[in-house]
């Protein structure tokens, strides 16, 4: 038996537990921060090599058989995460027209200062090759309902996957020198909340008590699912981390 002062109590606790996390206000939001995901830790933890020790590398784009993924965008992610990994000397080729030769061309006509446009832009001896291969929707899943005088819990989760194959090609003799493939997992995961107003009631009917239709209600769901970009750039940080270590095979 419930004290006669409890349903009041209850029902505010219960409608503060359901709310707590759905009516936050975020007035500016929160501040932007750098990568620091597990990958990128891989990269930045790699050693250094010196500059003059670098291969010359280049990627021109990254295909994507995955609707959900932008080429252009791809590509930029990738070539980051070449950069990032400070193993390779990483030249552009898939923006060059509209930023090194415009450079160039300013030069060439007395616009800019200095002899840019005499200077031979750098060869690449290794081109990256990758494409986004796979995308499984819904690989696994699972659902659940909890029940109790009228007022339900539910949660669910789902586990994507995504994947990519890597090839290093020697510009010299057009030979495949390396290759990976990697897959990574993308979770989503519901849950929802409901019926607390009934439960509040059935209660009260057990105990003798009449709440005058001033039984409190609420519900609450929510819903988190990893980014897709988040997951593209973990496959191709996890496969140039691998890549990076087999560089003296390539010779």
């Amino acid at each position: 038996m419930f004290a006669k002062n409890a349903y009041p109590t209850m029902a505010l606790t219960l409608l503060a537990l359901c709310c707590v996390g759905s009516s936050t206000v975020y007035a500016e939001g929160s501040d932007p921060v750098s990568d620091r995901s597990s990958t990128t830790q891989k990269l930045e933890g790699l050693p250094t090599v010196a500059l003059a020790a670098r291969p010359m590398v280049t990627v021109y784009e990254v295909t994507s058989n995955v609707s959900e993924i932008d080429a252009r965008a791809a590509t930029t992610m990738f070539t980051t995460a070449l950069v990032k990994s400070k193993q390779f000397r990483v030249l552009e080729r898939n923006k060059i027209t509209n930023g090194v030769a415009r450079e160039r061309e300013m030069n060439q006509t007395g616009v800019t200062t200095g002899n840019s446009s005499t200077k031979q832009i750098k060869g690449a001896n290794v081109i990256f090759e990758a494409t986004l291969s796979e995308a499984t929707a819904a690989k696994s899943s699972g659902s659940g309902v909890f029940s109790i005088g009228g007022m339900q819990l539910g949660g669910g989760s789902t586990q994507d996957e995504v994947g990519m194959d890597v090839r290093v090609l020697s510009v010299g003799t057009g030979e495949v020198l390396d290759a990976i493939n990697v897959r990574k997992e993308v979770a989503s995961s519901q849950n929802s909340m409901s019926g607390i107003g009934s439960l509040l009631g059935t209660l009260a009917a057990n105990s003798g008590r009449d709440l005058q239709g001033l039984t409190p209600d609420a519900s609450f769901q929510s819903a988190r699912k990893e980014g897709m970009d988040r997951a593209m750039r973990a496959l191709m940080e996890q496969a140039i981390f691998e890549l990076a270590q087999r560089t003296s095979q390539w010779v």
